[in-house]
């Protein structure tokens, strides 16, 4: 086994250092499904560049990163990329680390392993050639989630603290952080008991301790607040319209400027909208509500890429035992080949050759986003069959003796 997966790191490594310095890079890095105005490398050199000035990197209208964020590369920027090339193999380690944790309650060989490292590496191809800083933050939630399987509850506050900070959307994930921590140190979730409230601001304290305290080393850095507006209100709000393969930049072209307010806090409501039933319903399968909600919220988050969607797709191997009870796998597996595919023709068609228009782009990214809501609702439904079979057996039966069919409700 030790071979084998040697092996398969050493040309894995190599084909992502190769790919890495082609020209095909450069390519990818100008493709609107691998980058957007938050993540795109060109507006942090422009960021630099405006800080080696002097000059605030926000005082424009083109840098939209974190203040630690433009530092870090401020630092590192003669190193920038093998720091693209090295951070999402966190995600890669993390997806082995939860395929072979609590091996027994989630029915998991060792096997998976190599099949989990497999199917992530296409799913974070092109977000890692595509000098986005998406594989940075996809490194910290998956430092998260070890920390928080790991029993740190420490490192997973402060580092959610630090994915919250990057992009707001990961606050969705102190729920499920905080039930894996009750659930680990035996504290029923009851309102009642006073060990439950306990831990609870134990925990928030750490987070939103963290939280201020980033945020206050941000002010000292930059000196001003500006990247409150430039950053948080900017993901918000979506004034850049540029396409991508998310729900809001064609919807909002097309919006009355007196309704935009309504329909943003429409559409941004759903990232948050799921967490409590979702954390009700799974309270005691925290893991899996992690894998939920950063599903959700790389399909409903105002500037999505494919780096977003290639992170919860890296955990699927870790609940290879729900294949069985999948009932769409082969359609959804369809509609995700037929979208990545014609993404490109269609913005070609459109931008270049001039024969569609921006409806054509819209309708793929719709589909799209259909196929990958569809996928994640396949695999709630197949963990809640799941777990309804070891509770009464595989073989359902009505009153009358008649086989019974299992419906999600």
């Amino acid at each position: 086994m030790a071979a084998p997966l040697t092996l398969l790191l050493i040309v894995a490594v190599t084909i992502r250092a190769v790919l890495f310095r082609s020209s095909l890079a450069e390519l990818i890095s100008e493709r609107v499904e691998v980058v957007s105005p938050l993540n795109a490398w060109k507006r942090v050199v422009e960021g630099l560049a405006l800080l080696d000035l002097g000059v605030s990197p926000y005082s424009g209208d083109v840098f939209h990163e974190t203040p630690l964020m433009i530092y870090l590369f401020h630092f590192t920027v003669d190193y920038a990329e093998i720091v693209f090339m090295v951070s999402p193999y966190f995600v890669d380690c993390l997806s082995c680390l939860l395929a072979s944790l609590d091996r027994a309650k989630i029915a998991i060989g060792s096997n998976n392993l190599k099949s989990d490292l497999l199917f992530n590496f296409p799913g974070c191809l092109r977000h890692i050639i595509s000098f986005s800083t998406c594989g940075l933050n996809n490194a910290i939630i998956a430092l998260f989630i070890f920390c928080t399987l790991k029993g740190s509850a420490l490192l997973s506050g402060i580092l959610l603290a630090l994915a919250t900070y990057q992009s707001i959307y990961p606050l969705t994930l102190f729920a499920p952080a905080l039930l894996f921590f009750l659930q680990r140190l035996y504290i029923p979730v009851n309102l009642r008991r006073s060990s439950f409230w306990c831990f609870t601001l134990q925990y928030a304290f750490i987070y939103v301790g963290s939280l201020v305290v980033i945020t206050g080393l941000s002010f000292f850095l930059l000196g001003s607040w500006d990247f409150i507006p430039s950053v948080y209100g900017f993901i918000f709000s979506v004034p850049d319209l540029t396409p991508n393969i998310g729900l809001f930049w064609y919807f909002f072209a097309e919006m009355f400027e007196h309704f935009r307010l309504f329909f943003i806090c429409v559409f941004q409501i759903n990232v948050f909208f799921y967490t409590i039933p979702l954390s009700i319903k799974l309270k005691e399968h925290p893991v899996f509500l992690i894998f939920m909600q950063i599903a959700i919220i790389s399909i409903f988050k105002s500037y999505p890429t494919v780096g977003d969607v290639a992170l919860y797709m890296a955990f699927l191997p870790a609940w290879s035992h729900l294949y069985r009870f999948l009932r769409n796998i082969f359609l959804v597996s369809c509609v995700l080949l037929a979208c990545s595919a014609l993404f490109p023709v269609l913005w070609h068609l459109w931008i270049y050759a001039g024969s569609a228009n921006s409806n054509f782009y819209y309708a793929i990214t719709l589909l799209f986003n259909f196929g990958q809501i569809l996928l994640v609702s396949d695999y709630f439904y197949a963990y809640l069959r799941r777990e309804h079979h070891l509770t009464h057996g595989l073989y359902l039966k009505k009153k009358d003796g008649t086989e019974a069919t299992l419906v999600l409700k």
